[in-house]
């Protein structure tokens, strides 16, 4: 008897991957290539197709359905993408296109709870009921898993932690909103606070100047990590106001939603492994002391594969 398996698909505004993923989890096969964000929706459906049929091509037999991770938010239960920001993407009917081309049964949902998925069936939530995930990339992005369940929410939209509010008075974030989490240490908010205090004293920024060849547009997360290795004063302190931001969003919702585990993960966490230490200690003096009692604070166990077996997953998850 063939063994079954699941298509899972991870769409970003820079990266398309889709793969072949057994029931354990396990990447079989893989495809990827750059997301056509220029040339629209279309050549984008375009592009996934190509990559299932690349992935059914080879296959024994057809997969139990197709799973998609996607960054925007997503209609419950017709998988239209409402909103997609990095693809520019409003109201595109994707899992209605996708099952139409392919014949497969689809299931569209946001990219981070996908991710979330994966961690939990087969990463560093496996066995456990209750975790919290916490993806700290570009953008800061989550899912909650309560009691054996994933949240979605009414709207479906649960799990944006990112913009929860830690200052009030803070800068504005992408979604309009000021100081949310995400505008006070994702990704996007380390490159612009560090450009602008390299710019406001160029002197004391030195270091970080000379790391980005000279250039303060060239400045990047990636550059503030390095400075901080190499021991920059003013790259700690950046760093250590970072550090603070993360405790008091992840003491808000550990708080909140009492997770067995707490699985930090994404760009900045990969490329800043020291951060889950700070994160841990600060809230066991922040959070409280019962929501901490059994907490564990690890860090997300399937990197950059999470959203396409996470994807899979949720495709075994509802059609096998």
């Amino acid at each position: 008897m063939d063994e079954p398996w699941s298509i899972g698909i991870d769409l970003g505004g820079t990266k398309l991957e889709a793969a072949y993923v057994d029931e354990m989890g396990r990447i079989r096969q893989r495809v990827r290539k750059p997301t056509n964000v220029k040339g629209g929706p279309a050549a984008i459906i375009e592009d996934v197709i190509g990559c299932m049929w690349a992935l059914r091509e080879g296959a024994e037999s057809p997969p139990v359905g197709v799973g998609v991770g996607v960054a925007g938010q997503v209609e419950k239960e017709s998988g239209k993408v409402t909103f997609a920001p990095n693809l520019d993407w409003r109201d595109v009917p994707l899992q209605e296109e996708l099952q139409r081309s392919i014949g497969l049964p689809v299931i569209v949902t946001n990219d981070v709870r996908a991710a979330t998925w994966g961690e939990w069936l087969y990463g560093a939530g496996r066995g456990c009921d209750d975790i919290l995930c916490m993806f700290v990339g570009t953008g800061i992005g989550g899912g909650v898993v309560s009691g054996g369940q994933m949240l979605a929410g009414c709207n479906n939209t649960a799990g944006e932690v990112g913009h929860i509010t830690v200052d009030m008075n803070g800068p504005r974030c992408s979604c309009g909103n000021r100081g949310c989490l995400e505008s006070l240490a994702g990704g996007w908010a380390i490159t612009r606070m560090a450009r602008e205090i390299v710019a406001a004293n160029p002197e004391e920024g030195r270091l970080m100047l000379e790391m980005a060849g000279g250039r303060i547009e060239e400045i990047n997360v990636q550059t503030v990590a390095r400075a901080v290795r190499g021991g920059d004063p003013m790259a700690r302190r950046l760093m250590d106001g970072i550090v603070n931001v993360l405790v008091a969003g992840a003491s808000t919702l550990v708080n909140a939603f009492n997770p067995c585990r707490l699985i930090l993960g994404g760009g900045v966490i990969t490329g800043i492994p020291e951060l889950i230490g700070r994160i841990d200690k600060g809230l066991r003096e922040q959070a409280l002391s019962a929501a901490c009692s059994s907490l564990m604070v690890i860090p997300a166990g399937l990197r950059s594969d999470a959203g396409v077996i996470g994807a899979a997953a949720l495709a075994f998850r509802t059609f096998h």
